[in-house]
């Protein structure tokens, strides 16, 4: 099992930046690849940047590409989400998640993961 715990989310202005955490307990010698997803009300959960424990590989969605940067330090068992120059469609419920199984995917469906976070909302005002 793994638990994951995110934090960092909250009210900023359109231009702005906020740095999400999560940090990963439990059996995480078994991290794959950890990821952040997000979802607005009515809408379905969306992928935004992952990253591989192997080389440290990541991977964007176009929306972000160039303003959110995600990174990770090992000994602290945490990924971080850097997210600048925010705009209001940013806003949404952003989720932490965690894959252990040791098999080569996208990492850009929900299916991908094993376990998720609780969430952390980030609202962006115009």
């Amino acid at each position: 099992q793994v638990q994951l715990v995110e934090s960092g989310g909250g009210l900023v202005q359109a231009g702005g930046s906020l740095r999400l955490s999560c940090t990963a307990s439990g059996r995480t010698f078994s991290t794959y690849a950890m990821g952040w997803f997000r979802q607005a009300p009515g809408k379905e959960r969306e992928f935004v940047a992952a990253t591989r424990s192997i080389a440290g590989i990541t991977s964007y969605a176009d929306s972000v590409k160039g303003r959110f940067t995600i990174s990770r330090d090992n000994a602290k068992n945490t990924v971080y989400l850097q997210m600048n120059s925010l705009k209001p469609e940013d806003t949404a419920a952003y989720y932490c998640a965690h894959r252990a199984r040791q098999t080569r995917t996208t990492l850009t469906f929900t299916s991908d993961y094993d376990y998720w976070g609780q969430g952390t909302q980030v609202t962006v005002s115009s």
